[in-house]
């Protein structure tokens, strides 16, 4: 694999910013480069240093004057709901019974599921997503599909067959020994083949038997490196019914906790109803709440309530993600704007510098990965994205004014969208660029 060499200017974080000001929790180079070789960064910053260091055959890109960024990361989506976004339901479990469980059943062929993750994977990479933990669904053809196809890619990505054996359609039905073989194979024939990582996936509590938890919570014994991914908390009929399955429970949280599948690679989406209990025994497991600000909106679920989350005495950690298809936008820029704009109803505010350290260095450090994406670092995985402020011509006319870096990223933040991406990076080659069509 040739050496490339892409110009532009740079922004890497290196924390959490604490404000506007906080120049110290980022890098920028005005006139930067990032050297990558054989899938990884080799070097980063000054353009004029890197360029010394570049062998004389390198393949060199001129991206001025657009900013270059690490790839970004989705914490939560589910693959088999590409055609069902955008469907009118009142709320989660109507939408769920009406759409979800009536199109994930057709990935019970092999041959549309392929097709699927085909588009799928052309979707992220139009709006810039470089890395995803994503939901398959109940049948393994599913997941083979999808880790074929990012295989194929050489996609850093973490996905999971759905294990789920009541409360829904016979077609989308497992049992717990079969979810646990379907699982186990699934893991032995991906994880760790390529970039392919595989999480432990029992949808929620409602559609899993006690015997099927215990069968993940085995998995997660026999598989400690692995992530966990579900649902918690998204909605008032939601939690009611989870109540009404395990009448022994303190609440919701604590089902997932009787059975072990709370941890630091545990990934639970939405978490917007959270008790104070439930907030205090994630913390102290140190898992993972995951913001999906489109989803929602769009289902009514609620605001989650990011600062009190994270700025409680027992902080809980957590991720920002599409949630497609109960998410309305595959744009993690898309998300960032209507996060925004959750937070500033309940009074509360999320700066530019948050925003865009969140879907790269921040979802990064969630998944636990911080050491392989997320940034510009040499010894990262070269997942790149390069933006362009003036895409679009009311884009271009608010440029004409701007005169600060936050300035540009929250205008990226409002106005952006696919458009926005000029390139994105894939291992240290170019793959928006020669995405081929594949219609939906």
């Amino acid at each position: 694999m040739s050496a490339r060499l892409i110009r532009g200017r740079l922004l890497s974080f290196k924390q959490a910013p604490q404000g506007l000001d906080d120049s110290s929790s980022y890098s920028y180079e005005e006139d930067g480069a990032v050297l990558m070789r054989d899938g990884m960064i080799a070097a980063s910053g000054d353009y004029a240093a890197v360029k010394t260091n570049a062998p004389e055959d390198c393949i060199e890109s001129d991206h001025r004057p657009h900013l270059i960024m690490p790839g970004f990361i989705d914490t939560h989506i589910h693959f088999p709901q590409m055609q069902i976004v955008g469907s009118y339901a009142s709320a989660l479990l109507e939408w769920l019974t009406t759409y979800t469980f009536v199109e994930e059943q057709r990935f019970s062929d092999a041959d549309h599921a392929a097709r699927i993750a085909s588009a799928f994977f052309d979707e992220l990479l139009r709006h810039g997503t470089t890395t995803a933990a994503a939901y398959c669904s109940v049948h393994k053809q599913s997941a083979d599909a999808f880790f074929t196809e990012s295989h194929r890619r050489n996609l850093r990505m973490i996905a999971g067959k759905v294990m789920m054996d009541r409360n829904a359609p016979p077609g989308l039905l497992d049992t717990p020994q079969s979810g646990y073989d379907d699982t186990k194979a699934v893991i032995e024939e991906w994880h760790g083949k390529g970039r392919q990582m595989v999480a432990i996936t029992p949808r929620f509590a409602i559609t899993s038997t006690p015997g099927q938890l215990e069968m993940a919570a085995t998995l997660m014994r026999e598989h400690p490196d692995l992530h966990m991914q579900t649902h918690l908390s998204e909605n008032h009929a939601e939690i009611a019914f989870a109540k009404e399955l395990f009448p022994w429970s303190q609440d919701y949280t604590h089902v997932y906790e009787h059975y072990g599948l709370l941890g630091p690679k545990s990934l639970f989406g939405h978490c917007i109803h959270l008790e104070e209990r439930e907030a205090d025994i994630m913390s102290e497991t140190g898992s993972v709440a995951v913001f999906c600000p489109t989803s929602n909106l769009f289902l009514g679920s609620g605001l989650f309530d990011l600062k009190t989350l994270d700025e409680r005495d027992k902080p809980v950690r957590i991720a920002v993600a599409t949630d497609i298809g109960g998410g309305t936008n595959y744009s993690m820029l898309r998300t960032i704007d209507e996060g925004y704009k959750v937070l500033q109803l309940q009074g509360q505010r999320m700066n530019p510098l948050e925003s865009f350290y969140r879907i790269t260095l921040g979802n990064a450090q969630a998944l636990s990965l911080d050491d392989r994406i997320g940034s510009l670092e040499p010894g990262r995985e070269a997942d790149l994205v390069v933006l362009n402020a003036r895409a679009t011509p009311a884009m271009a006319l608010k440029m004409d004014v701007v005169s600060k870096l936050t300035e540009e990223l929250f205008l990226l933040q409002t106005l952006g969208d696919d458009r926005a991406i000029a390139e994105t990076y894939v291992a240290g080659e170019p793959a928006k660029s020669v995405l081929a069509n594949h219609p939906v």
